[in-house]
């Protein structure tokens, strides 16, 4: 794979470098200071994945991905701090086309750089197949088709069945720019609720649940200790914690949130999510695996299929990442693998 490192600080290039060219999966086949540097290099180096730093001086990161998407379209990995501007930043990176991001925290203890480490090469090999399904993004569309609002489909017109059914949502790489998509078309009588496992950094969920809210007509949150689950509402899972949903009265459900004592791959993970919505709901349950590396949510949906409930998930063609969808799919564990266009149309059918 090769890779081109954008960043202003020379600090942050060599250590970049090194930490990719330790292996011999990847060639660091350039470097940029700013956003102007890091287009022309694009062009002339034509690299498989381009990681980007968002603030630097002259032109940012966001503009230099703006200019790339439409002229040249590559995966871009942004490389952001983990603050609550970090992240509106890196989310409109997300919106604007970028495929993934991690942390910029080299200052740390070696056990946290390490994992930097395991996190941005794991995501750079993750995007050799992306840069295929990538499509020129025309700059002056970028805003406007960010904030489209697609017509949604209406409850009314299909059949509710007896008791409140919920909808799960696990992703991963990819999850963002699928939900920015997706969930202006619920309606806002959706008569299920919803609750959603994005991997992200707990600085960024709930910017992330922010910008979903002002994408779509149903009230979405990040979820706090106790949140209701009802319809018309969508709780996305905060980072650096489990999230489950449990049995407050025999007609309520609630949000609760415990420490990652199993020590799972994922805080939140959508697997224990999963398992527990098949728990509570049974076959009243609607697990749903977008885009994402790995396999986090397979023994979730895998249990919503022993509690007789169904499974939608996206399929290769339009995930950034195959990795979590194949994982379900291979296990036999869904019932529909459709285009991310016609992932909520599923689900209405099946609410």
């Amino acid at each position: 794979m090769r890779v081109l490192v954008v960043d202003d600080s020379a600090f942050m290039r060599k250590s970049l470098t090194n930490m990719l060219e330790e292996g011999k999966q990847i060639q660091v086949v350039g470097v940029a200071r700013n956003g102007e540097e890091a287009i022309q290099q694009v062009q002339q180096l034509k690299p498989d994945v381009v990681t980007m730093d968002v603030e630097m001086p002259g032109m940012t990161g966001l503009q230099a991905l703006q200019q790339i998407m439409a002229q040249h379209p590559v995966p871009v990995i942004m490389v952001s701090s983990i603050t609550v501007e970090g992240a509106q930043e890196t989310l409109q990176a997300l919106e604007w086309g970028a495929m993934d991001f991690v942390p910029k925290q080299l200052d740390g203890v070696a056990s946290k750089i390490a994992e930097i480490q395991k996190q941005l090469v794991s995501k750079i090999l993750a995007a050799k197949h992306a840069g295929a399904k990538l499509k020129k993004i025309p700059v002056n569309g970028l805003a406007k088709t960010a904030a489209l609002p697609i017509k949604a489909l209406s409850s009314l017109a299909v059949s509710v069945t007896r008791g409140t059914k919920l909808i799960a949502i696990g992703c991963s790489t990819g999850g963002p720019q699928a939900l920015f998509e997706i969930m202006p078309m619920i309606p806002a009588d959706c008569p299920a609720g919803i609750v959603i496992v994005q991997h992200m950094p707990k600085s960024f969920t709930k910017p992330f649940a922010e910008r979903l809210n002002n994408l779509c007509s149903l009230d979405v949150r990040e979820a706090v200790e106790g949140d209701e689950v009802r319809p018309g509402r969508v709780l996305v899972a905060p980072g650096g914690v489990q999230f489950r949903v449990a049995k407050r009265t025999i007609t309520s459900t609630i949000v609760s949130l415990a420490p990652n004592v199993e020590q799972h791959a994922h805080a939140p993970s959508a697997d224990i999510m999963l398992k527990s919505v098949a728990a509570l709901y049974g076959e009243r349950s609607i697990g749903v695996i977008l885009t994402g590396m790995g396999h986090d949510g397979l023994e979730g949906m895998r249990a919503i299929k022993a509690a007789k409930g169904r499974t939608v998930v996206q399929d290769e063609a339009s995930s950034v990442v195959y990795g979590m969808p194949k994982a379900v799919v291979e296990a036999g564990c869904a019932d529909k693998v459709v285009s991310l266009s016609k992932v909520i149309g599923e689900i209405m059918n099946m609410v």
